[in-house]
């Protein structure tokens, strides 16, 4: 729903949207060192020293991996397992008033698509489409059919719309937030990653969460992911009130690693007292608690559980009222209808009284670090496998 949340796109980027960092495939590999560690390339700086005890993959764990479908390094903040040597501080979560999605959009594109230059959006809120036409010096080719639609005042929805876009080299994400295209063939409108294009095989941290910094497509929940038989193998986002629960202080300014920042009003509405939970903590459920003392009663709700203990979840936004969100790709919400007969979102039945049980027992990983991402020792699962040639 996200009625008011009129988040830190609209703040920040007024400052920051033309500090633009050019960059291109040959300059992003440039960038990147490989060196051989566990048979695989791994970039060093990402990996540091790897943990002496890595769980063996299991027959049925993939032998490689779709970049699209999980992007990002082995050893990035989505795809690193939690470690044995977590230190973890009470989140201190209780029930909010609803369970809801934070729909990300994503798309592959073609060099036959007509190019399209982004503009900066005219509001955050409705008339996302409008405004002084001002230059996000990129342009996209995008096929003339794609529409995504404006905010709107009734029924109160501002969604963030974060977007990524995988340009035509297959390397290169460009990045938006708010995403809107209002009529076929027209413009784009949305604020540009200030940090410009990443690489699909890069660390995967910057992005266009703008009330962190985080990345718009590392830790999505992807179509396919809540439906199947398969676990969840990556760590996921989420979004809480930051009016309750995030902290502001001088000596902790609303974020930590690998946030970049906080909310621009977060000095004034960060009302949480744990000085720990804050932009960019990294939330995970500690291992002497197991998931049948929670009767969880739906199957998506003891994935997304797995998933957080053996992976965790990011703060990426502020929710802006009383409800937790999850980050998904746009179509999860259809599907999981379609399979199971009853809504993602909502404040009451089974899924979100499970999801509800989920979110309190949720603790902070208090020793996540950029040279100890999980909290260090012996991985709960298996590094990420390699990328498909």
């Amino acid at each position: 729903m996200q009625a008011i949340h009129f988040s830190s796109s609209f703040f920040y980027l007024g400052a920051v949207g033309l500090i633009i960092a050019s960059s291109s495939t040959e300059a992003i590999a440039q960038q990147i060192e490989f060196a051989k560690v566990d048979g695989s390339k791994t970039k060093l700086s990402l990996c540091g020293k790897l943990p002496s005890e890595i769980p063996k993959p299991s027959d049925e764990f993939p032998k490689t991996r779709n970049p699209w479908q999980q992007p990002f390094h082995r050893c990035s903040i989505w795809n690193m397992p939690i470690g044995a040597d977590a230190s973890y501080v009470p989140a201190n979560f209780e029930a909010a008033n609803h369970f809801g999605i934070d729909r990300e959009y994503f798309y592959r594109l073609k060099d036959s698509d007509p190019l399209q230059a982004v503009l900066s959006p005219g509001s955050f809120g409705p008339g996302r489409c409008t405004g002084k036409q001002i230059s996000m010096n990129l342009s996209l080719p995008i096929p003339n059919n794609l529409i995504v639609p404006d905010a709107t005042s009734y029924p109160y929805s501002t969604p963030n719309n974060a977007a990524a876009f995988l340009m035509p080299d297959g390397r290169t994400i460009e990045q938006l937030e708010p995403l809107a295209r209002c009529s076929a063939g027209g413009d784009i409108y949305g604020w540009r990653n200030p940090w410009g294009g990443v690489d699909i095989k890069g660390d995967g941290i910057k992005g266009t969460h703008f009330g962190s910094g985080l990345s718009a497509i590392g830790g999505s929940i992807r179509r396919g992911e809540l439906t199947d038989e398969e676990p969840i193998r990556h760590a996921i986002k989420v979004l809480v009130w930051g009016k309750k629960y995030l902290h502001y202080s001088k000596s902790m300014p609303g974020y930590r690693f690998p946030a970049d920042r906080a909310d621009r009003y977060a000095e004034s509405e960060y009302k949480g007292t744990n000085s720990k939970l804050v932009q960019g903590s990294l939330l995970a459920i500690p291992p002497r608690i197991e998931m049948k003392s929670l009767q969880l009663k739906t199957f998506p709700a003891q994935k997304i559980f797995k998933a957080l203990q053996n992976y965790g979840a990011y703060i990426v936004d502020d929710a802006y009222w009383d409800a937790h969100y999850l980050a998904v790709e746009q179509g999860v919400s259809e599907e999981f209808r379609s399979r199971y007969g009853y809504a993602l979102e909502g404040n009451s039945g089974d899924f979100y009284n499970d999801m509800m049980k989920i979110f309190q027992v949720l603790h902070i990983v208090d020793n996540n670090r950029a040279d100890n991402i999980g909290g260090g020792g012996k991985l709960r699962q298996p590094l990420a496998p390699p990328f498909e040639d």
